[in-house]
């Protein structure tokens, strides 16, 4: 049976759940104004999946109030753990709805360890993994007012790229899906890395060509020795063999 924890981790966009209708407020009647119809009632909280109710109450450190992402092969773990308790397709059903939660494609995008039953940190989350859960929760969220939302993704895959320890081409080849807006933004995210990285290259370059001590360059140049030191361990970094 394919492990429905890493599908839905892998792959968000493609089980995203219809959008909530939007409540409108309504109106005041105005003063002397004809008899307004009364404001229909908020709508009631959607109903939690009663097994994800079972689920928070043996699990709350999985899935209680903070989440955290689970490792492969968490779905045959429930079952083992738990005989006769679950029924296959309800537990699958709400794994699939845990796993498509805003809250819990936040903690994939924040690249957290897959955690086992136990709350044990088990596996690293795979950088396709932490880039499309990335993707869902940019596309889900309202960009603050006036907030430039495409600057801050390009930034989060940044952030994303540079800790997934890959090459530019390697991380394109592993997060790239059909859908050609989110290839765009990873593409844009991967030029501007390119950029920087070739910007770091020509510091270390000056700064070898000088030597001396690091305050003593940043200082001829008047830029911050912190910031300076933090380029040129980035690029020394890349220049070496295991990167």
């Amino acid at each position: 049976m394919t492990d429905s924890v890493l599908e839905e981790a892998a792959s968000p966009g493609a089980h995203t759940p219809a959008a909530p209708a939007v409540q409108r407020p309504a109106r005041r009647p105005r003063v002397g104004g004809p008899q307004q119809k009364p404001a229909a009632a908020p709508r009631a909280p959607r109903a939690v999946h009663p097994v994800l109710e079972q689920l928070a109450g043996l699990y709350p450190h999985l899935f209680g109030a903070v989440f955290l992402p689970l490792k492969r092969g968490i779905f045959q773990d429930l079952l083992d753990a738990h005989p006769g308790i679950f029924e296959r397709g309800a537990l699958k059903v709400a794994l699939g709805i845990h796993t498509r939660s805003t809250r819990y494609l936040q903690a994939v995008a924040a690249g957290q360890k897959r955690h086992d039953l136990q709350g044990q940190a088990v596996e690293d989350m795979a950088p396709e993994h932490v880039h499309h859960a990335l993707i869902e929760v940019f596309r889900r969220r309202k960009p603050r007012e006036g907030e430039d939302a495409a600057a801050r993704l390009r930034a989060r895959i940044l952030q994303a790229f540079d800790a997934s320890g890959l090459s530019r081409e390697e991380y394109a080849e592993r997060t790239r899906t059909r859908d050609e807006a989110a290839n765009a933004a990873t593409d844009d995210a991967l030029a501007e890395a390119a950029t920087r990285d070739a910007r770091d290259e020509a510091l270390l370059h000056a700064f070898e060509a000088v030597g001396g001590e690091v305050a003593a360059f940043a200082d001829m140049y008047g830029m911050d020795p912190r910031a300076v030191a933090q380029v040129l361990a980035r690029a020394r970094h890349r220049r070496s063999p295991a990167a």
